[in-house]
């Protein structure tokens, strides 16, 4: 017997639909902030190609705000993934350690591999090449397959994986700091501005990549959704059903590693966004289980937020992961302590 989705509640769509609004609003109010305010009527003209604003719009602002939504939507299905892998609210790819790993791949190519060509993209905002995105891949899997080889035996639920994850987090954010210390100057202080999380200085080509890499895994996570629906039924269950466990967590873990990881390579590390948008998502969706579309759309509102906080909360642009790591290191403190009174 095939498990079949439930139809959707009259209260989630309603909360897609205003999370979605408030995402394409808040983007239009990042549209509006650049070097000074300009009236939303000129920048909607500035969108059509018309008017005086229309080159600063569309090729200064728009690949910003056009990467807050996509990689919030990336981070936001990696956490949602990672969470219904691991069935705790605690299991984001930024807790367990797979952002340090990726950043550790991407170290490794900056510093041990002669990375100046490297390091002068990253300091330009982030420029995004295959040679990054290839060892923050590596490292992200890297990461992951040591968390499950240690955890191996709990059958990667509960929280003995999420103190593993956190230990092995530890570990690579001192190997990391190490890296750092040992390159060159010049490396050195692009790779640590980096490493929070930076999505100034964006333009279009560096979307390209990456963007086609988010497109074909958020296809996969698609695809996942049917299995991902039964193995929250448990393990039994889902057996029953025909789905193979292994692969099926294997496959979870590659496209919530691979999502992390692009994010990762093009605007470094950008923290507690996964953690946050899959609890979030499901308490305005109303649903029993995290579920992916809504903490998707969910992580693009947390990242679109907290970059046009980055922009105006400060006299100069502070790096995106400076706001999220603010907010989320308040909303991590909540749950530990819900956790603990449950």
């Amino acid at each position: 017997m095939i498990a079949t989705f439930p139809r959707p509640a009259r209260r989630t769509v309603l909360a897609l639909v205003l999370v979605a609004v408030a995402t394409a609003a808040v983007s239009l109010v990042a549209l509006c902030y650049g070097d000074g305010w300009s009236a939303p009527g000129r920048v909607i003209a500035g969108l059509r190609g018309d008017g005086p604003l229309a080159g600063r719009v569309l090729e200064w602002r728009m690949p910003r705000v056009t990467a807050a939504v996509v990689f919030g939507l990336a981070l936001g299905l990696a956490g949602a993934l990672f969470q219904n892998l691991t069935r705790n609210p605690l299991g984001a790819p930024d807790v367990i350690g797979l952002d340090q790993g990726a950043y550790t791949g991407v170290l490794l190519v900056l510093t041990v591999a002669g990375g100046a060509h490297f390091a002068a993209a990253a300091d330009n905002g982030g420029g995004f090449a295959l040679g990054l995105a290839g060892a923050a891949l590596a490292g992200g899997l890297l990461a992951a397959g040591i968390v499950a080889l240690l955890a191996m035996g709990s059958g990667y639920t509960g929280y003995r994986l999420i103190v593993i994850g956190i230990a092995v987090n530890a570990v690579l954010t001192a190997m990391n700091s190490w890296l750092i210390l040992r390159a060159d100057l010049e490396v050195a202080m692009a790779a640590a501005s980096w490493s929070a999380g930076n999505l100034n200085g964006t333009d279009w080509s560096d979307l390209v990549v990456p963007g086609a890499g988010l497109a074909v895994l958020g296809v996969g996570a698609a695809c996942l959704a049917r299995p991902l629906h039964q193995l929250a039924l448990g393990d039994d269950v889902a057996v029953t059903t025909g789905i193979r466990i292994g692969r099926l967590r294997l496959l979870i873990a590659t496209v919530g590693v691979g999502c992390t990881a692009i994010v990762a390579a093009t605007a470094g590390p950008i923290v507690f966004v996964a953690l946050m948008a899959p609890q979030i998502g499901r308490r305005l969706a109303g649903t029993a289980g995290v579920a992916l579309l809504p903490s998707a759309l969910t992580g693009a509102l947390l990242l679109g937020t907290a970059d046009l906080l980055a922009q105006v909360v400060a006299p100069v642009q502070l790096p995106v992961g400076v706001v999220t790591g603010a907010i989320g290191g308040v909303y991590l403190l909540w749950l530990l302590f819900k956790e603990v009174q449950r």
